[in-house]
């Protein structure tokens, strides 16, 4: 599932973002409104997250725009700073299809997502992942190349997931402390490069060169497979 987000609060994001990588789904950000409504006009999301913020605060753009989705079906969650009815209100007659209140828990924004798809008919999170002769499955919590079982921790085995998620993206230390050890918990960079530097160990093991997970400073990690820049 892919997930369009535009949220201007890079700690929210981070926090948004690590949420739904952990609960096995994908998003993509972009910096401005006009972006985004540009962008959804010409490719397809499966789900939409604007942080709307306060009523002062609004952008006119996207408050027109979610009062004038006629024949737009993608559903959309809208995240507001401020906890009032009337407003809350306002974003639901609009067209939002939910609206969450932050700060919020990682646990309620993910169960929002999943009870709005499942009143809309949208489909759920992947469940298996399958590349480059590794497979994954969330379900048993399995990794195999080419059928053969990696034994991994369910630290490891989250992470891994994070990286054949989104293949040559890079993931900042920040959304993958998020997704393993969840929001506001503070994991020294050290940490974090250990498990990187051990994941990275047992998927090259018997594959060398076929995958590597690259660090760029300031960027984090990505996963590369063979022939990839």
């Amino acid at each position: 599932m892919n997930i369009a987000c535009h949220i201007s609060k890079d700690a929210v994001y981070e926090q948004v973002r690590g949420a739904l990588l952990r609960a096995g789904f994908a998003c993509e950000r972009f910096a401005s409104d006009t972006t985004l409504l540009r962008t959804i006009h010409r490719r397809s999301f499966d789900f939409i997250v604007l942080d709307i913020g306060s009523e002062q605060q609004a952008n006119e753009n996207v408050f027109s725009w979610l009062a004038c989705r006629a024949g737009e079906n993608t559903p959309v969650l809208a995240i507001a700073s401020v906890r009032s009815a009337d407003w809350i209100a306002a974003l639901l007659d609009a067209g939002a299809d939910d609206v969450l209140v932050r700060p919020f828990e990682e646990i309620e924004l993910v169960a929002r997502l999943r009870a709005v798809m499942r009143r809309t008919g949208q489909r759920q999170a992947r469940r298996a992942i399958e590349l480059a002769g590794f497979q994954l499955d969330r379900e048993a919590c399995t990794f195999c190349y080419q059928g053969l079982p990696v034994e991994l921790t369910p630290r490891e085995f989250t992470m891994a997931w994070l990286f054949f998620s989104s293949p040559g993206v890079y993931i900042s230390r920040d959304t993958i402390g998020s997704a393993i050890w969840g929001a506001g918990s503070e994991v020294a960079g050290r940490t974090i490069e250990q498990h990187v530097y051990k994941l990275r160990k047992k998927l090259s093991a018997g594959v060398a060169g076929a995958i590597n997970i690259r660090t760029a400073y300031n960027q984090g990690y990505r996963l590369e497979l063979a022939g990839q820049d």
